[in-house]
């Protein structure tokens, strides 16, 4: 372990080291485990599948860096933004070559190692480190053929942690998970390298079905024994459940936090193995549209389709990922005069007609989608629709900021028109009363509290799980308390992200009442839970459990540290351990943890500054000078840092 700025004892950091090596264990992805065959294996009998999943956007997630994999230009071809300038070339024996000039002068040359995707760009990895892989952000663009940078507007430099390099695009870190089948990251923090491994690159069959050992093994027996197939053929989940579908395309589709070093265990369900981001500000818009890159799992939850028992596979073929028809098509085998016998519920209504979306045939006002599923653009090209199948509600734009999808599209338009309009069109709508979004929007945007409205919305059990957590979450941001009465009705709710928030929002309650309700979920079937409830429980005034009660909090707190020793690469995972070290009061420890954060992210000025603070309170001032040397060097115009030196300053004789 590199020492930070100053020498400090490293005692306490071996324990921790000791602690994450074991817990790491526990936390080891399948790529360690038996069971799995590889794709070819499956191609010889599943041979439609194996046709349709060849050449799809899973098979192509990752791949190796041929001349036949890699679709950019590099014969001579050059990029430049600013003062930072790509140098592309062949090399003799085929291998493609990006010299890189970065912001400073620095020229370095970098081999292909491999490659990401095929479109609507196409990314490529360089191997920084023996075992590193960094996903670089010149990308090229399929469709118009040329090169592009993902952040024009910030072009990092190269000691800025969202630089290319830096940590926040480490490929083995990041991205490769949902990249590869069986993947484990294998970072050694004593070292800071990785060992990465895994079954095979690209989304392979077992990256959903899992490792398919036993299937493989009934299949040869089968054409002489005629035995009866095992449960679920071997396979470690049943994808015909349509819960199995969410974790297992959700795992990968979502915004969320890992617990598992890679792949998770086969069969593991989504709550197990992630924690789902809620619907925060800066990841979505108030009424729950996507804002930031999340994916998919966030919006779609918020859909009444999920909630009718609609999974992907409704509308994706599962082995080429396309949709099952084209246009319209995709939602009218359900949304018809027709219907659809697996969702009764449905209106026996025609849908797909000018009545209805009172746009031209044909043209784009006309599709489904454009009005149900609006589009944001990331990664500079790729556009991905909203999944939460929502109504257009321009009415509610003033106040909830979010765009509607009307006038996306009627740029010249404002939202009251389109609300006018949609009114005209459907006068007697249910669909325009009381909206979550708007609640929401109060609690981020009011400078008052809106504890009560949070509080209906948080238990009115006919809205989304993920918004009444969010409701929840928000509360806790006003630092609003939970009674006891909510708090025990929230945590028998159904949906463990309910559980989790209202487990979080009564972190700082100090009644006995509410305590024993946060320890009564250290057994919660969900891990997410049982996470939540043992954070809840750091440093509560508790002096003793009872003996099952113990045990279930050392188990829990096995499980959380064990999911914080996965991503000891995060500078995130740094900062959760010196807030759990400052609870705990180890002061030293928590030194030590905002240090790597700062190693890692040298523009985190929250951590700078509580490295000061400590050193302040532990050392002296010309430690704490140092540590804000460091500090305003990396971030010059941090005003937190700028006052703190001139208070330094003002000490000095």
């Amino acid at each position: 372990m590199r020492r930070s700025t100053r020498s400090r004892p490293q005692s306490v950091w071996r324990v921790l080291a000791v602690v994450f090596a074991k817990a790491l264990l526990a936390t080891q992805a399948p790529a360690q485990e038996d069971g799995y065959v590889g794709s070819d294996a499956c191609a010889g009998c599943h041979t439609d599948a194996a046709e349709a999943w060849e050449g799809s956007h899973h098979a192509l997630a990752w791949t190796e860096a041929t001349p036949e994999n890699i679709l950019a230009d590099f014969d001579g071809t050059e990029f430049v933004l600013a003062n930072m300038r790509v140098r592309f070339r062949i090399g003799e024996d085929g291998t493609r070559f990006a010299s890189v000039t970065e912001r400073g002068g620095v020229t370095t040359e970098y081999p292909v190692q491999a490659v990401v995707g095929v479109a609507p760009l196409q990314q490529y990895l360089f191997e920084t480190e023996p075992g590193r892989l960094q996903s670089f952000d010149v990308v090229w663009d399929t469709e118009k053929g040329d090169w592009f940078h993902l952040y024009p507007g910030t072009n990092p430099p190269p000691e800025d942690a969202f630089h290319w390099s830096g940590p926040y695009k480490t490929w083995n870190a990041r991205c490769a998970t949902c990249h590869a089948t069986g993947f484990a990251a294998n970072y050694d923090m004593a070292t800071r390298s990785y060992a990465s491994e895994q079954v095979e690159i690209g989304v392979g069959c077992e990256a959903c079905h899992g490792p398919g050992a036993r299937h493989a093994e009934w299949a040869e027996q089968w054409q002489t024994t005629q035995a009866a197939p095992p449960e679920n053929h071997g396979f470690p989940r049943d994808l015909s459940d349509p819960a199995a579908f969410l974790d297992t395309c959700g795992g990968c589709h979502s915004r969320r936090e890992a617990y598992f070093d890679g792949t998770p265990p086969a069969g593991t369900s989504y709550h197990d193995a992630y924690n789902l981001s809620l619907l925060r500000p800066g990841l979505y818009w108030p009424d729950g549209q996507i804002r930031d890159e999340v994916y998919v799992l966030g919006s779609f939850l918020q859909s009444k389709m999920q909630d009718k028992g609609v999974t992907c596979s409704n509308c994706h073929d599962p082995h080429s990922a396309e949709l099952i028809a084209e246009g319209n098509a995709v939602c009218t085998t359900c949304h018809s005069a027709a219907g659809n016998p697996d969702f009764p519920s449905l209106p026996l209504e025609v849908f797909d007609s000018p009545e209805h979306h009172h746009h031209p045939e044909g043209s784009t006002g006309a599709q489904c989608r454009s009005c149900h599923m609006p589009e944001q653009v990331y990664m500079g090209n790729d556009w991905r629709a909203d999944h939460s199948f929502r109504i257009p509600r321009p009415d509610l734009s003033a106040e909830t900021g979010a765009p509607d999808a009307c006038t996306s599209c009627h740029t010249e338009r404002k939202p009251d028109w389109a609300a006018s309009e949609i009114a005209s069109w459907f006068p007697d709508s249910t669909h325009r009363g009381p909206h979550y979004g708007q609640v929401l929007a109060r609690a981020v945007n009011s400078p008052e509290p809106v504890t009560d409205d949070l509080a209906a919305l948080a238990t009115e059990e006919a809205q989304p799980g993920i918004v009444r957590a969010t409701a929840i979450w928000l509360m806790a941001q006003e630092g609003t308390a939970l009674d006891a009465a909510t708090l025990e009705r929230l945590l028998a709710d159904p949906d463990p992200l309910v559980r989790a928030s209202a487990l979080d929002a009564g972190r700082s309650a100090e009644q006995p009442e509410i305590l024993l309700l946060i320890a009564s979920m250290l057994d919660d079937p969900s891990r997410t839970v049982r996470i939540a409830a043992a954070k809840a429980m750091l440093g509560a005034p508790i002096a003793h459990l009872p003996g099952a009660m113990s045990v279930q909090l050392q188990q829990a707190q096995g499980e959380w540290q064990a999911a914080l020793s996965s991503r000891l690469d995060f500078p995130e995972t740094h900062l959760q351990l010196g807030g759990m070290a400052l609870s705990t009061r180890r002061f030293p420890a928590a030194a030590q943890a905002f240090a790597e954060v700062t190693r890692l992210d040298p523009q985190h000025v929250d951590a700078w500054v509580m490295r000061a603070r400590l050193a302040a309170a532990l050392e002296d001032v010309d430690a704490v000078r140092e540590i804000l040397e460091a500090a305003t060097a990396a971030n010059p115009e941090a005003p937190a840092l700028q006052g703190m030196m001139s208070q330094i300053d003002a000490q000095s004789p």
